[in-house]
């Protein structure tokens, strides 16, 4: 059953995703070849309990962890390790925070250091898939919409579409209805309507759509070991508009400084 937010229930939700839009902000501000993934969960499990919340992932499902950081082949919930970042890595990392009882969830895959041409194009292609997705997001629309201009602009490029993982509705659980998938055909599946709380995430390969899980039972990673990329928004239906709960403001402020 899809749960409708009222605008009061959609302003908690804000107000946990901006926790989640700091805190990868913070580790916009850290993350750099030589600083192990531990490290970056740390710093984000420091900033989210300052902020009066609690990190959103630990401890659910027994995630032993704040963030999934997955690098390069990895698709998603890769666990962070002693292991280090290197130059030319393709960092994604996934947060969530709960604030007053709601969840915010979204996440940012980081350039680090001097990374190939081919995977800066990747990451460009799915924030836009990103960015397509959300623009779907509106009455008089369909979620199959949302999945269909996701999945079209991705192979546009020649790229894949994980099938397996999907985007899902938020709230005051983590994973509510409905499933958001990152392909589909126009004009299917359920209607769009006023008060509709999700994430959408695309999740992209520069090779087969095809994944497998690794040996450690949470990282799932690309069958082909080409690279991947993950952007994610929590987005609401206002009226009658998408309106992004999250922002990548943080993020892009931290890396500017960098340049």
């Amino acid at each position: 059953m899809i749960i409708y937010k009222t605008k009061e229930q959609i302003e908690l939700i804000r107000e946990a995703a901006q926790v989640v839009s700091r805190t990868l902000g913070k580790v916009a501000e850290a993350i750099e070849p030589g600083i192990s993934t531990l490290e970056l969960d740390a710093i984000a499990e420091s900033y989210i309990r300052s902020q009066n919340a609690i990190p959103g992932f630990l401890g659910l499902y027994d995630f032993p962890n704040t963030l999934c950081i997955s690098v390069n082949d990895e698709v998603v919930h890769g666990y962070p390790r002693k292991d280090l970042i290197q130059d030319g890595d393709l960092v994604s990392v996934d947060c969530g925070a709960i604030l007053e009882g709601y969840y915010g969830d979204h996440a940012y895959t980081f350039a680090v250091g001097n990374v190939s041409e081919d995977k800066l194009k990747l990451l460009k292609v799915t924030q836009e898939c990103l960015e397509i997705g959300i623009e779907q997001t509106r009455v008089g629309n369909r979620l199959g919409d949302i999945g269909y201009h996701i999945q079209k602009h991705a192979e546009d490029h020649g790229y894949g579409v994980v099938r397996e993982l999907v985007g899902h509705g938020i709230g005051q659980t983590m994973h509510e209805e409905p499933q958001i998938p990152n392909y589909g055909r126009r004009g299917r599946g359920k209607k769009i309507k006023e008060g509709l709380t999700i994430a959408i995430e695309p999740m992209i390969n520069m090779g087969t759509e095809q994944i497998k899980y690794l040996s450690d039972e949470w990282t799932i990673a690309t069958a082909d070991g080409m690279p991947s990329a993950h952007f994610e928004h929590n987005v609401a239906v206002i009226d009658g508009q998408p309106v992004k709960l999250s922002t990548f403001k943080y993020v892009e402020e931290a890396l500017a400084k960098k340049k």
